[in-house]
């Protein structure tokens, strides 16, 4: 059994807080966990809390102190889908595109979602509103073609539904 005690940093930042405070927030998270294998992901976790996203300069800093490439730091933030390298928006949305949804039509729900929004998958709109993603699976394959914006989960999709939902999360 070991007897080395659990480290777990909590995050006591302002979400107002400047840029330099946030990376020195950054960097306190580092330096606690840089000497301890396998805690990337935690830290990744938490500068994202702190910085809101992963931006390439997050992401070298992170590299930099907790001593392995850039490169892979990347590579473990671009693998994982909770984690983002551009500002969240206001309301994420995520569109399934698993087996399910892709066969019942969730391409077509992903064109009309760009139409209407006027960005691509991977993008935030200029106003901060809404940003489009792509997952593999929400869990309700049921329901396909589904789409998550926020925690609310719409189901059985049509294109022509979407301008309709995006102006109800416009109008909030």
């Amino acid at each position: 059994m070991s007897t080395e005690k659990s480290t777990q940093v909590t995050v006591n930042i302002d979400s107002s807080a400047d840029e330099r405070e946030k990376l020195e927030a950054i960097q306190k998270v580092i330096d606690t966990y840089k000497d301890k294998e396998g805690c990337l992901i935690a830290v990744l976790h938490l500068a994202q809390e702190i910085y809101g996203y992963l931006p390439l300069e997050v992401q070298r800093l992170i590299a930099d102190g907790m001593g392995v490439t850039l490169s892979y730091v990347s590579s473990v933030v671009t693998f994982y889908s909770y984690f983002s390298m551009i500002p969240r928006a206001e309301h994420a949305i995520k569109i399934c595109l698993g087996t399910a949804c892709y066969v019942r039509g969730g391409k077509r729900i992903v064109d009309r979602l760009e139409e209407v929004l006027g960005i691509n998958v991977g993008q935030t709109t200029d106003d901060g509103k809404f940003s489009i993603q792509i997952t593999r699976c929400l869990g309700a394959c049921g329901l396909a073609p589904v789409m998550m914006i926020n925690d609310e989960v719409y189901g059985r999709l049509t294109p022509e539904e979407i301008p309709e939902i995006i102006a109800k999360y416009r109008a909030s």
